[in-house]
Formats: structure tokens, sequence, C-alpha cells
């Protein structure tokens, strides 16, 4: 089997990024070695445990920069992180309580606090709203995956996604395994045509329960939804869109980012049962994507579940006409001929995307994977569709839908039920 004993990284693997390839294979040390006479001042908007790794990975990121403002929804959310980033931090953590924020308007704040980027991990319902202000504002950003939860939101992020390029801000996404050394050799060795013609591929997001909080006294609805965000379809996208996103981001990727024309799929809820304890999404996917290409079509198959007591699995598998590639995990091709499996140098991805940020600033070129993220979302959404309705859905119709499910007030006194669970067969495509 061949190994790779120095690799490349294969100048950014056809990803489509505006980041150039000079600034890709730049190292750390060589990031920080580009003119930084400047301080970059971060701000973050959402201090959960992803908002805080990530604080703590841009401010490793780069020798001049400082953590200056902070804000979150909730309060003793901000205390009881910002300790951590604080200890973590050391002289980079630069915040004070005049620029650290609660409230549903921290974004603003954060944003107009006189940063230079923003880092924004919310749950994934606000995404659109917190780039367009950011963009608008004139501040580089970093935000998590999914982009959003619906179409609507996912064509602002293309629209922002073209403003951030016309404005030379730095517009990165969470999707943090195409910073993965590993991922951009199997990769690139896919679009290379290292397994010829790609006829079929097959991915798994596996797992138990996520995290759930009770309710407790005094809480409202909005504040009882917010404090489980990922049990809310409207403000989590459900976990296909959620979580397992990040295996059909990796289709994608194979595909050279080009849309699938349309999903068939199922899903339902075998486990979560309770309204309350569970919100109302669905506990299990099973979707099947169609590409088409100049062989006749791929077929992506994707299965994601959230049950406890079951087998885990997360996987990325392609087959092509001249052999299988293990995408994910062992990050091996089997070839008829031949077989390679990458054994070069390993990395840490989250670190990774964040010195690329902050190189790509430096030398004024901008990283921009906007719309590849807002597409990879898309196909999510268009998977959860699928399987919500039980009706083959088309990308386009996908996304030019008009269902917004943002809920019409956002108000902590107000009664706010959760919303129903969707049923195939019932629950139309809008």
């Amino acid at each position: 089997m061949k190994e790779l004993s120095n690799p490349t990284r294969r100048k950014f693997l056809k990803t489509g990024s505006a980041l150039s390839a000079s600034t890709l294979l730049a190292a750390p040390h060589v990031a920080r070695a580009a003119k930084n006479d400047k301080t970059l001042k971060i701000g973050l908007v959402g201090i959960g445990g992803r908002g805080s790794g990530a604080a703590v990975q841009a401010m490793l990121a780069d020798d001049n920069v400082a953590l200056t403002a902070i804000g979150d929804l909730f309060e003793d959310r901000i205390k009881l992180r910002s300790r951590i980033l604080r200890a973590r931090g050391r002289a980079k953590y630069q915040v004070t309580e005049d620029t650290t924020f609660p409230g549903f308007d921290a974004y603003k704040k954060v944003i107009d606090s006189g940063i230079d980027i923003v880092i924004l991990t919310t749950p994934p319902n606000f995404r659109p709203l917190h780039i367009e202000y950011a963009i608008e504002k004139g501040v580089h950003c970093f935000f998590e995956k999914p982009v959003a939860v619906d179409a609507p939101g996912v064509r602002k992020v293309i629209e922002l996604a073209k403003k951030a390029k016309e404005k030379k801000l730095a517009f990165m996404s969470g999707f943090c395994w195409r910073h993965h050394y590993p991922k951009r050799e199997v990769f690139g060795r896919i679009l290379d045509g290292a397994l010829g013609d790609v006829n079929a591929m097959y991915s798994t997001y596996n797992g138990g329960e996520t995290w759930k909080k009770p309710r407790e006294e005094g809480w409202g609805d909005l504040e009882a939804q917010m404090r489980n965000w990922n049990a809310h379809l409207w403000l989590s996208g459900d976990s296909i869109v959620e979580q397992a996103v990040h295996c059909i981001d990796m289709m994608q990727w194979a595909m050279g980012d080009k849309a699938p024309t349309h999903a068939e799929a199922s899903g339902g809820r075998q486990v979560y049962d309770d309204l309350d304890k569970y919100g109302n999404i669905f506990d299990h996917f099973a979707v099947v994507y169609q590409w088409e290409n100049e062989t006749g079509g791929v077929r992506g198959f994707h299965h994601s579940r959230q049950q406890n007591g079951t087998v885990g699995s997360y996987e990325v598998e392609v087959y092509g006409s001249k052999g299988f590639c293990s995408a994910k995990n062992r990050h091996a091709i089997l070839g008829k001929e031949d077989a390679w499996r990458f054994r070069g140098e390993n990395n840490d991805m989250y670190q990774t995307e964040h010195d690329e940020l902050f190189a790509s600033i430096r030398e004024g070129k901008p990283f921009n994977d906007g719309e590849i993220s807002a597409q990879s979302t898309m196909v999510a959404i268009l998977g959860r569709m699928a399987a919500y309705t039980g009706q083959q859905i088309t990308y386009e119709d996908a996304l030019n839908s008009k269902t917004d499910l943002t809920p019409p007030h956002l108000d902590w006194k107000e009664s706010l039920p959760a919303q129903g669970v969707p049923i195939p067969g019932v629950t139309k495509f809008v």
C-alpha cells in the first residue's frame, strides 16, 4: 500500500475557495510572519462550547490579536464560559465589563464595539441575520455551520458571500473537515480521478441522543426552547442540518461541489416521543440524493440517527469505476490495481481553519467559502424536506422554497408552544 510521507495539502484540493494557494500552504508560523503590526480585535457572539473553542483557536492563530468583546443571549453563560476564555487567552483576553453584552441585540453591540473579526456561533437560525449585520459594518466573519435553517436563510447567505467578496471581507464557515490535511489529500485524489468515475456514495452520522436541559422554574416557552435549541426545528434545522451536514458536505466535496438534482427520503421519531423533552425534530433520516454526470448519474445514500443504545457510525465512503475509498476515517483508496493510504502529517483542523483565516486577512486575500457552505447547507435542508414530506423534491425547488421557520414573535413572556412534528405524506412542501 502506497504511503504519503510529505503531504502537499493539494493546494486546497479544488474546493472552489477564494483563498489563494500561497495562503493555504502557509503553516501557522508563516502566518505569524506576515505583516501583523495591527492588532486584530476579535468579537464572539454565542459563548457555548463551540464558540468558546473557536475563540481560543482565534487567539492562538496570530501573535497580534485580542479578544475584546463577548455577546450571548444569557448572562449566566457569559459568566461561566468567560472564566475559561480568560484563563486560556491570558494577555490576549481583553474583554471588559463594558464590552460584555447579554440579550438578543448582543450581536449588534459586539460588532459595533470596534472589532475587526466576529465569531458567530449562536443557534443556526440567527446566522443569516448576524452575518448580514457584520458584512454591513465591514467586519470579517467566522461563522459555524450550518449557515441557515431554511431556504430563505440560505439564499440570504449566498447573497452575503458575494457582498463579502466585493468588500474584501473574510467569510469562513465552520465546515472544519475541509481544513483537515488527510481529507484534503483524499478528496483531492478523488477529484483527480483516482477512483475513476464516481458511481455512488454512502455516508452516516449515527449516534445517541444529544444533550437536553430540563425546564427550570421561571423559564418561559422561548427560554426553554433557546436553552434546548438543538431539539427545535426553527432553531437548529433538525439534526440532519445541524450535525449530519458535515457528511453531506463531504459528499458535495467529492462531487466537486455540484448540487444534486433531487432527493427522496424517509425519517421520523421512534424514541423522541415527548414534545416537551425532545422538541419537534426527527430522530432518524435516510436520504437518497441524485447527481447527474457524464456517465449518467451518481447516487448518494445518507443515514443518520440520534438513538441511545444503537451502533455509532460516522463515515463517508465513495465508490468509483476504479475502486473504493474510505474518505472519513481510514483515508484510504483501494483500487483495482493499486492501493493507497494517507500516512502523512495530521493536524488539528479547528486550529488550522483559524490559522488560515487570519493568514488570509494579513495577506489581503480574504478567505471566502460562503457559497460552497451555503450550498452544502441547502443539500442537507433538501434531505430534510424530502423526509418531512415523503416526496421527491428537486434541489432547485428546495432552494426556492418560501418556508421561513422563524416564529412570528420572540418574546420572553408570550406563549410559544413547540411547533408540531412533521408527518410524511401529510406535511406539504411550500
